[in-house]
């Protein structure tokens, strides 16, 4: 969410950011509902101040006058009560236009329409280290080379008995699946690494709520225009019967409860930073991709993840730096794992309406020919704080919305897929990474006896 008074002295910037990101959303309507709105305010707190002053001459007025005065005020209140039944409603339209309201993107965006216009800035490799995307003789050698036929991550998991779609599918579904076996170890294994890399940086670790309030979801940002990707849950006869119970969602990502966490709250400057590092089971819809990355599981609708969240100072440089920490806290766990991969800008079109700016890191994939994104980056300046009056107070005693970023620490099962292609052999095995080794038990994993 963005401050009014910055929407309105800034129009353009604003209507700029609505085209760039494609998002539906009638500014010139949303103005003209701010100014209705506070000319109802206005009126209405004028009734009011009529009233009170009314309420403390009435024992001077004479007998003569009171009846005459009394009718007066029964116009007011009736004025009032007219007036407060259309606040009401100009206020549900300008508060629900104001949650579509999107970020203004960073400057070092790129502009564009989709993840066409996403710009690649840096790839890595565990034979050449950094490589520069202008270098395109080196950028062409960073995908692992093959001297033998590639086999995808599903063809691997099934031979070697770590992934079954077949039977997932028939217990839970389009998109199900069972991981087995060292698929299993692998999980736990990179989770574990993921929540002692981020303890020894100092992040507090959590395992937040899967089921949140319908607040934490606006909060975030993912409501209202996400929710279709978003899975309700309640029990239909029990909500029935208590007319007060609320709807609650089971979260995409731990960010949303993380976030709510803080919400409502007024924290300390000199606490700030807030490191925290969430472990969470995830579930998505997927709305909307049917027919894409159907096969295998790069597109599932339930993952276990561990997410970072940072709340900082109202700093644009602070916010900066940690969008490029936690960047490179991603990069460090694609390095332990010495899997190619490369850092895209994400462009305005594929950032997402809360966004100041976006990083993808897209690991190669050898089955596909392409890189796959495994970790997301986000710097959402004070968009989110806004909507969940996360709040801090300075030095000088004046309080600051902060600032909110999240990034991806890992992943998975999708971070299983290049850990399987880029780490097969001629024999049919699979090479366990060497971080994993101790989690896994063996050096390799081979077809079952």
């Amino acid at each position: 969410m963005l401050d009014i008074k910055f929407i309105r002295e800034n129009p353009d910037k604003v209507k700029k950011a609505i085209t760039d990101k494609a998002i539906n959303l009638d500014l010139e309507q949303l103005l003209e509902l701010d100014e209705r709105r506070r000319a109802l305010l206005a009126e209405t707190e004028t009734l009011r101040a009529t009233k009170k002053a009314f309420s403390k001459e009435i024992n001077s007025i004479s007998e003569a006058d009171k009846k005459a005065k009394l009718l007066e005020m029964k116009e007011v209140s009736d004025r009032q009560a007219e007036l407060e039944v259309l606040l009401r409603e100009v206020t549900a339209q300008y508060e629900a236009m104001m949650l579509l309201v999107p970020n203004i993107p960073s400057p070092e965006s790129p502009v564009g329409p989709d993840e066409s216009a996403n710009v690649p800035w840096a790839y890595w490799s565990p034979a050449l280290g950094a490589v520069d995307p202008k270098e395109a003789d080196r950028v062409a050698q960073v995908p692992a080379k093959f001297d033998f036929p590639v086999k995808d991550h599903l063809t691997l998991g099934k031979e070697l008995d770590l992934i079954d779609t077949d039977r997932g599918t028939e217990t839970s579904g389009f998109r199900g699946y069972y991981l087995k076996n060292e698929a299993v170890l692998i999980q736990y294994g990179l989770m574990w690494l993921a929540l002692k890399k981020l303890q020894e940086k100092g992040f507090t670790l959590f395992t937040p709520p899967t089921l949140v309030r319908e607040f934490a979801l606006v909060g975030s940002g993912h409501f209202p225009t996400g929710r279709a990707d978003i899975y309700k849950v309640g029990n239909a006869a029990a909500m029935k019967e208590d007319a007060a119970a609320e709807d609650t969602f089971l979260a995409g990502t731990s960010e949303p409860s993380l976030l709510a966490y803080y919400a409502g709250q007024i924290l300390k400057e000199e606490n700030l930073p807030l490191k925290l590092c969430g472990i969470s089971p995830c579930y998505r819809s997927e709305v909307g991709s049917y027919g894409k990355d159907a096969k295998g599981i790069y597109r599932v609708h339930e993952f276990m993840k561990v997410e970072q969240v940072v709340i900082c100072k109202a700093d644009i440089n602070e916010g900066d730096q940690w969008h490029e920490n936690l960047r490179a806290i991603g990069e460090e766990m694609l390095q332990d794992l010495k899997l190619p991969y490369r850092v895209l800008n994400i462009s305005t079109g594929d950032m997402g309406a809360g966004k100041y700016k976006m990083y993808d890191l897209e690991t190669w994939m050898p089955a596909r020919n392409a890189y796959g994104e495994t970790h997301s980056d986000s710097n959402l300046t004070d968009w989110q704080a806004r909507r969940l009056d996360i709040k801090y107070k300075d030095k000088d005693g004046k309080t600051h919305f902060a600032y909110t970023l999240n990034n991806t620490a890992i992943a998975m099962p999708r971070i299983l897929i290049p850990i399987l292609e880029n780490y097969q052999q001629a024999d049919g095995s699979v090479a366990v990474p060497e971080v994993l080794r101790p989690y896994v038990g063996k050096d390799a994993i081979k077809k079952k006896a």
